[in-house]
Formats: structure tokens, sequence, C-alpha cells
């Protein structure tokens, strides 16, 4: 079967890491168009636009998108663009895995934690505004429905239950936040009872960021609203050995965007020097929502297999970070591709 997929590069290193990706994605042996389209700093300067009409007429049509890292100006300019995607194609689900590798540096090891966030409301649904032309004061309101609720829950339950997980934990500010996080919690425990067979749990989010340090093994798929959900993915990522291996899928009812989480890092834009593998394993959940199992399980174990090697690897996955033997971004993409090929 062959896939048609919207392909969007990106700003910065995006071009870098998604050809890196794809060749990687290819090197499965599964059979995809690449429709290629624009967004981000670089259209914006082209067309007047950040997020062109074409991109979203694409990934409406083939239903799957992939997409590098894009820029966004922070306290001015335009808005995220990866937030208006997610918005305006309804892709209510984020899913952030944080899965140790061997030979990661750092002080964990056995994490296999999910992370599903709430995509479109919460102090993300763009509500903001200045109290009066001196701009002295700013508004954020934190939006939570029912609705949002409910379909966030249950899509984590279902996560759990297909993929053979055995407990949830809904995380919230109930003891503070009555009305919008003690609406989330309600719902959470509600939805918890049609699914029996899985263990639920709940914890306030700044117990949960402790927990995350003190215990991680002890958790598994976690799901929340969407200004906890961004920090305590990145938090999760951290355990792991940081962005650099941090995939993630933005899902809604039959259409997804897969990519890194990272930013579009413009300094090492053509340097050959960024790490990849967020994009690359990105790349294998998004195989994965294809049905494509045994692909995407062939590139975790050959990320696993290079990482663990330790010489075909990018300076942050090296014990010492000015190590002169750290590789490129394509170098450890050809890494990956060899280890693919090599076990078929």
């Amino acid at each position: 079967m062959q896939y048609k997929i919207t392909l969007i590069e990106g700003d910065g290193i995006g071009p870098s890491i998604v050809q890196a990706a794809v060749r990687v994605i290819e090197s499965t042996g599964v059979e995809i168009q690449w429709d290629k389209q624009y967004a981000g700093e670089d259209v914006m300067v082209q067309t007047g636009t950040p997020l062109p009409e074409e991109t979203l007429d694409s990934i409406r049509r083939n239903r799957v998108g992939f997409k590098g890292p894009l820029t966004t100006p922070v306290g001015k300019g335009f808005r995220s663009v990866n937030v208006q995607i997610r918005q305006i194609l309804k892709l209510y689900a984020n899913l952030r895995p944080a899965l140790s590798f061997a030979g990661v540096p750092g002080a964990y090891e056995n994490i296999d934690v999910v992370v599903v966030r709430e995509n479109t409301e919460g102090l993300y649904s763009g509500v903001d505004y200045w109290v009066d032309e001196d701009q002295s004061a700013g508004i954020s309101q934190n939006i939570i429905t029912r609705k949002a609720s409910e379909r966030i829950v249950r899509f984590a339950f279902e996560y759990a239950k297909d993929k053979d997980r055995k407990k949830v934990t809904a995380i919230h500010k109930a003891n503070i936040l009555k009305c919008s996080s003690g609406l989330f919690l309600r719902v959470a425990s509600e939805v918890a009872k049609d699914y029996p067979e899985i263990e639920f749990e709940d914890r306030i989010v700044d117990n949960m960021a402790m927990q995350l340090v003190k215990r991680p093994q002890e958790y598994d798929v976690l799901v929340t609203t969407n200004l906890f959900g961004d920090i305590l993915s990145d938090l999760c990522a951290g355990l792991v050995g940081g962005l650099g291996l941090a995939p993630s899928g933005n899902i809604g009812d039959g259409i997804a965007v897969f990519e890194p989480v990272h930013g579009s890092a413009p300094k090492y834009k053509g340097k050959n020097k960024a790490n990849p593998c967020s994009t690359i394993l990105s790349g294998a959940l998004m195989l994965d929502y294809l049905g494509e199992q045994e692909a995407s399980k062939k590139i975790l174990k050959a990320v696993a297999s290079v990482i663990k090697k330790g010489e075909d690897v990018t300076y942050d996955l090296k014990q010492d970070r000015n190590d002169a033997s750290a590789v490129g971004t394509q170098e450890i993409a050809d890494a990956i591709v060899k280890e693919i090929r090599s076990t078929k």
C-alpha cells in the first residue's frame, strides 16, 4: 500500500532533520508519496502568511502530515503556526512518549511514560488580550470544557487499552482552580469508570512534577490539560535525554500531524549538527498510526541500537558533549538506515 503524506520541512534546522527522517522512514520499505508544502517564518516573508491555505488543504486531503519545527516569535509577531494547525484541523490529542534508550547520558533508566495532552483549549485557546492601550496588564483566559475534557481522557484510556498499558494518571490543579481543573478532574473520574481494567489515579500538577523526578518508573500514561501537558511533557523528555529524543503526534478524528517537539534552532541551520532522532521517532509514531507497526518497530530498534553503540551519534548523545568523534545530522541517519537494512 502506498500512502500520500503532506511534508512540511519547516524553519531553521527543519529541512535537514526532516530530510534525515525521510530517508530513515523510506528505508523501512513503506511506500510513501510525499506532498511537499510550506509553513513558517520563511514562507511568511514570501506570501504574507506563515500558514498558507494550500498547506492546510493538503493535510485535509491526505489526512496525515509530517513536519519539522517552525519558528514562533516570542512576545510579538504572528501566533504559533503549530497551535494554529492543531486548532484549525481539530487535532485535539497531543501524544508525547518519553522512552529511555540505553547509552544516553542521564540519571534515569527504564522510563516508558506517555503524556496525552489536550491540544485545543485551556490557556492555549488564544483568549489573550491587554486590559488597556498602555499594555499595563494582560489577561489570558483558561477555558476548559466538558466536551474537550471527556474527549482527551477517553483518548488516553483507549490508547492505554490499545497498547496494553496498565495505568492512567489525570493531572490537574483542582485544589485551587476549582472550576476549570475541577471540571477536568470530575470528567476524568467519570470516564475512568468505563475502563475498570485500567488503574486510574489523579495527581495535582506540582506534586506530579516532583513525583516524576523522584520515581518516574511508577507512571505510565499521563493525561492532562494543555498548559500542564506542555510543561510536563518537556520534563519527561528531560528525564530520558532531552528534546532531541522527544517525538510527538497531534491526532484528531481521522487526521494527524507528526513532528519533533523542539524548536527550529536557527543558529544551527545548515551546519549538519542537530540531532534528528526526535523527528525520526516522530516518523515511527506516524507509521504506527498508519498501521505499519513492524516498520515502526524497526525504526525504534535501529535508533536504540545506534544510540547504545555510542559511535555514530550527535554531540548531545555523547557522555562528553565536546567529544570530537560526534557525528552530524545526516551521519547518524546513515547509521540508523544501515541498522534497519541489516535486519531485513
